[in-house]
């Protein structure tokens, strides 16, 4: 969605920031891929094939894309209210299903370090597109 606004005129945003978004995507995109995947290999799928899901979990998101720029002078308008949503939907999942099942076993110390790992490269990576 950034390139698209870069694309429509949108001066604010520099190529910088937009690569900068896009490579925090794309670290979300491996613990994504690896949730497909996991469960798959647990359950009796070959590695390979466990893989592969999990790849084409994330190959939605290019089409995604495709669409998102044909669409981003139309919807313009509600787009931040939809990334609201969505950003919304995600903290209610994380706090009701992730963080109490990663403090039920006995490596919650590890789970508590991931995460402030990786909220420190998510705000890493925010201070470089302000």
């Amino acid at each position: 969605m950034i390139f698209a606004s870069i694309l429509s005129g949108n001066t604010s945003i520099t190529i910088a920031s937009a690569f900068a978004l896009s490579l925090g995507i794309s670290i979300q995109n491996f613990p994504e891929g690896a949730i497909i995947s996991m469960p798959l290999k647990s359950i009796g799928y070959p590695k390979k094939k466990a893989f592969l899901y999990g790849v084409l979990s994330g190959a939605v998101e290019p089409v995604a894309a495709f669409f998102t720029l044909i669409l981003t002078n139309f919807v313009s308008g509600v787009l931040p209210y939809l990334l609201s949503f969505a950003a919304g939907s995600m903290f209610y999942v994380v706090i009701n299903e992730l963080i109490p099942e990663a403090q039920d076993n006995k490596n919650s110390y590890l789970c508590t370090i991931g995460t402030t790992f990786g909220f420190l490269i998510m705000m890493a990576l925010d201070v470089m597109l302000g």
